[in-house]
């Protein structure tokens, strides 16, 4: 089985042709854009520090970008594709019961590296933006589908061995993997601690196994 793992929902607010440069400078303010907004949030920060902090003009900013939102646009893009990148090289050789243990183990040493904090890059952003922005929480929701569908694609490679069962709904399977990915991140960049998220993928895990068909 085949899932969607592109951001299609997302129309690009680049201008239709951008040369080397122009491309790498409006890389360069997404880039920046994102990193401000993890910091600080959507709204501690202002098209000023983002025009500050990659050094360049209020001319180039909107010769780029049409307003805060449409940068925002590409921000939420910026970080799904990173979020996946991450998760991409256990995903894709995903095999076994196993091996979703060495991802969950790499989930938790990537959250317990920077004391719990930060929580999710999409997470963030869907908190701040999803009740005001429709726009937004569509691409949102389209971040969290491919997300999902990456996870999915994850458990339909398992092997023989550790198989899912014959009818076991695999996107909610993923929708609920991914929901304790949601619930334990929050949780741990409150409490400064990874034990949330340590509690809540090794429940993720346990749903699992409770459709394997040796489980």
């Amino acid at each position: 089985m085949r899932y969607r793992t592109d951001m299609t929902v997302i129309a690009p607010s680049a201008p239709i042709h951008l040369t080397a440069r122009g491309a790498a400078t409006r890389a360069r303010i997404i880039a920046t854009a994102a990193d401000l907004i993890g910091a600080h949030g959507v709204g501690g920060t202002s098209l000023d520090d983002v025009m500050a902090a990659s050094t360049v003009s209020k001319s180039q900013l909107y010769h780029y970008f049409a307003d805060k939102d449409a940068l925002i646009r590409e921000v939420i893009t910026l970080q799904t594709s990173r979020v996946l990148a991450a998760q991409r090289s256990l995903m894709v050789t995903l095999d076994s019961l196993a091996d979703l243990r060495r991802w969950r183990n790499s989930m938790v040493d990537m959250n317990n590296a920077v004391g719990g904090k930060g929580g999710c890059p999409i997470g963030s952003l869907a908190n701040e933006l999803a009740d005001h922005s429709e726009l937004a929480r569509t691409i949102l929701a389209g971040s969290f589908e491919s997300w999902e569908a990456q996870i999915a694609e994850g458990l339909d490679r398992l092997s023989t061995r550790d198989a899912l069962r014959p009818g076991a709904n695999v996107p909610d399977i993923a929708t609920a993997v991914l929901s304790a990915i949601q619930g334990g991140l929050l949780l741990a960049k409150t409490t400064r601690t990874t034990r949330p998220l340590e509690l809540a993928l090794d429940m993720a895990l346990r749903h699992v196994e409770d459709h394997l068909v040796m489980a």
